[in-house]
């Protein structure tokens, strides 16, 4: 059993446009943007309290602040934690808003704090890092992740042991292999890293953790089970695969039950108030949101339907995001990672498909 690191502190870097993302984050900043029925931002700030944080600061740039104070107001009341910002006037790349925060950071008693990219979805072992951190005497413990094709990512180079590693060094897109592991963007650091950064445009991944490597002071703790970077929307549509199949193993009442007469195939997520019709065919890797209207005959599959949408009788909708309160027409097909935005008028017998038309992207 893993303690809580009780009164500790995270930073998650916010900061970014979310362009990858577009047309949904010209309606909403890209964390708050949802996955899995809530927002992407939101996933993290639950585990970090699970793992016993009690203070997170938010890095953020100059977008849509206000909505941000929102989310912040109604969620520090839910969560009983205390939820602050750190607004960047001018880019400061990924370890610059650390300098920035310093004094929303350092905890009177010395205790490590937690970095999160904001775009990472996983299992979130929080906990078990913690224990990681301390065991192996760390000034800062990364997590990586394996992955298939290395050559598409700055590889983490370790000293290969048991359970743990201490990282040698980092290689950006190797042309040949020299490992399969990669960092999983998240971190936990000793206040001493604080020190080693200047408040400037600075890279943390390419500047500060390779000085701590060349000390043998950082240590790498690899990822147990999936992980994805949702910040486009292909990437987005197979984390929420992933996310969906670790919950039909670990949490699978917060799933749809597949239904005798086939109207619910494999992982479905649809929120209590979603309203579905008869002769439906739903799944799987589907999330259906609040408020959603899905009328008789239609065909669902590999997508997210958020909030308020509502789709016609007959329609399809397929690898595909459909943004808050839009509206997919009878006989229509969404189709080959498309994303609409929010409140768009699909008409009916409409056929978007990505592959075909790629500037339907932007129809609104």
């Amino acid at each position: 059993m893993y303690r809580k690191g009780t009164g500790m502190k995270a930073l998650i870097l916010v900061g970014g446009f979310g362009t990858r993302l577009r047309p949904l984050t010209f309606s909403m900043p890209k964390p708050l943007v949802d996955f899995g029925n809530k927002p992407m931002i939101l996933h993290q700030i639950e585990a970090l309290k699970a793992a016993g944080v009690t203070e997170v600061v938010l890095a953020i740039n100059h977008q849509q602040p206000e909505v941000m104070l929102n989310f912040v107001e109604e969620y520090e009341k839910k969560l009983e934690m205390k939820i602050t910002f750190s607004q960047e006037t001018e880019p400061l790349g990924t370890a610059g808003p650390l300098a920035l925060a310093r004094d929303k950071l350092i905890h009177e008693s010395g205790k490590p704090f937690f970095v999160l990219n904001s775009d990472v979805i996983c299992e979130y072992p929080l906990l078990e890092m913690i224990e990681f951190h301390k065991n192996h005497g760390a000034e800062a413990s990364i997590m990586v992740t394996k992955v298939d094709d290395p050559s598409k990512y700055g590889v983490v180079v370790m000293e290969e042991a048991s359970e743990a590693a201490r990282v040698e060094s980092f290689v950006e897109k190797p042309k040949y292999f020299v490992g399969d592991k990669i960092n999983a963007g998240i971190y936990l650091l000793n206040p001493s890293v604080l020190d080693r950064i200047e408040l400037r445009r600075t890279s943390i991944e390419k500047e500060i953790f390779p000085k701590i490597a060349s000390e043998k002071k950082l240590y790498a703790m690899v990822l147990p089970g999936f992980w994805m970077d949702i910040g486009q929307p292909k990437d987005y549509l197979t984390g929420q695969r992933m996310y969906l199949n670790y919950l039909r193993k670990n949490a699978p009442g917060e799933l749809l039950a597949s239904s005798g007469d086939d109207v619910v195939i494999g992982n479905v997520m649809a929120d209590e108030t979603a309203v579905i019709g008869e002769r439906c065919l739903i799944g799987p890797d589907v999330v259906i949101g609040a408020g959603c209207v899905i009328e008789s005959g239609v065909r669902l599959f590999g997508c997210t339907v958020m909030r308020g949408v509502r789709i016609k009788e007959h329609a399809c909708v397929s690898d595909s995001i459909v943004g808050w309160d839009s509206t997919v027409g009878s006989w229509a097909r969404v189709a080959d990672v498309t994303v609409l935005g929010k409140d768009v008028q699909v008409a009916d017998a409409e056929v978007i498909q990505m592959s075909a038309k790629p500037e339907i992207i932007q129809k609104v």
